[in-house]
């Protein structure tokens, strides 16, 4: 009876710390912020930083889909054949609010590694205790 409970308390302890895992940035390519000056470089980590401080929001995206195509496969009393067939899909978007904050994290290091390529001094400010 110990061994049922102490299995359950190590897989719940595991599910709950795969949960609270540190968000990774995605890699985005500094190359898209190379026009800009010193000046607007610092801007831009400003202002994700602004959005991240302030909470990620997630995009709100619908995901409805329509199909129609042509399908085949064996019949019910022993044959097969083609028909037409329609099938209408509600999906699930993969953008939450890790996915997001994923994403500006990687912003943020590609102004940086933009900003570190011209020789910008870049003021790197962490989040704002509330």
């Amino acid at each position: 009876m110990k061994t049922i409970y102490l299995t359950l308390l190590l897989g719940s302890t595991l599910v709950l710390a795969a949960c609270a895992t540190t968000v990774k940035p995605t890699y985005v390519s500094p190359t898209q912020y190379q026009a800009l000056n010193c000046q607007q470089l610092q801007s831009e980590y400003n202002r994700i930083q602004q959005y991240v401080d302030n909470g990620v929001q997630t995009p709100k995206r619908t995901g409805v889909g329509v199909g129609v195509g042509v399908g085949g496969g064996w019949g019910s009393r022993g044959g097969w054949g083609i028909g037409p067939s329609v099938s209408v899909n509600m999906g699930q978007s993969s953008n939450t609010k890790k996915t997001e904050l994923s994403r500006l994290l990687g912003e943020q290091e590609a102004v940086v590694q933009a900003a570190q390529f011209k020789n910008c001094p870049i003021i790197i400010r962490n989040k704002v205790q509330k």
